[in-house]
């Protein structure tokens, strides 16, 4: 009877020690597979109307950015696995897709590195003006946005979704349909043209 006891009990230490190791763990892991989180102000002098935030997920190398001012609110997912990126406009309630330009869009880790260093708050970098990119949006509907991949599936499902091609060059100047205009993290300024602006 003593010795079945005594192996019980080491039993029970060993189990106490495994969840003690395990929450140790836990704690030491969250902060690496964590998104962060960061606010940017939209005071008059930042170009951003609005509170934005930023996180960053590098578990999912994703981006997503939320910009909360009342009708005009609207939500940007990047997805650097897919290289596809998406905005939802609330206001329109649609969901406009399109490939992300790496030439002007950050890479996960510089985007993370500016948010871990809070150099996109306030009044941002103080570095050069935004870049500017323009999309002409496709008015056919997406009828599978699975193909999208499943960030972007599952923000804009339940939502009419479109694909918007990059605009380069001359055609700028000659794009006649309304535009819907964001300002993302003081980084970049996208517009969205198109008949289902308008509409």
């Amino acid at each position: 009877m003593p010795a079945f006891f005594s192996i019980r009990c080491f039993g029970e230490a060993k189990m106490k020690l495994t969840i003690v190791f395990a929450g140790l763990l836990g704690v030491f892991l969250t902060p690496a597979l964590a998104s962060t989180d960061i606010n940017i102000g939209g005071n008059s002098n930042s170009g951003i109307s609005g509170q934005q935030s930023v996180s960053v997920n590098n578990e999912h190398n994703v981006a997503n950015v939320d910009n909360n001012n009342g009708w005009d609110s609207w939500n940007a997912l990047w997805d650097y696995n897919t290289d596809l990126a998406a905005v939802r406009l609330f206001g329109k309630k649609k969901c406009i897709v399109h490939r992300m330009n790496k030439d002007a869009m950050p890479s996960l880790q510089t985007l993370d590195k500016l948010v871990k260093e809070k150099k996109l708050q306030g009044e941002g970098s103080g570095g050069p003006p935004p870049k500017g990119l323009r999309y002409s949006i496709n008015p056919k509907e997406v009828s599978d946005l699975s193909k999208l991949g499943k960030p972007i599936a599952s923000m804009c499902r339940g939502i009419p979704t479109y694909m918007a091609e990059e605009i380069k060059g001359t055609s700028l100047f000659f794009y006649r349909s309304g535009c819907y205009d964001i300002n993302v993290l003081l980084l970049l300024n996208f517009s969205y043209c198109g008949e289902v602006i308008d509409g």
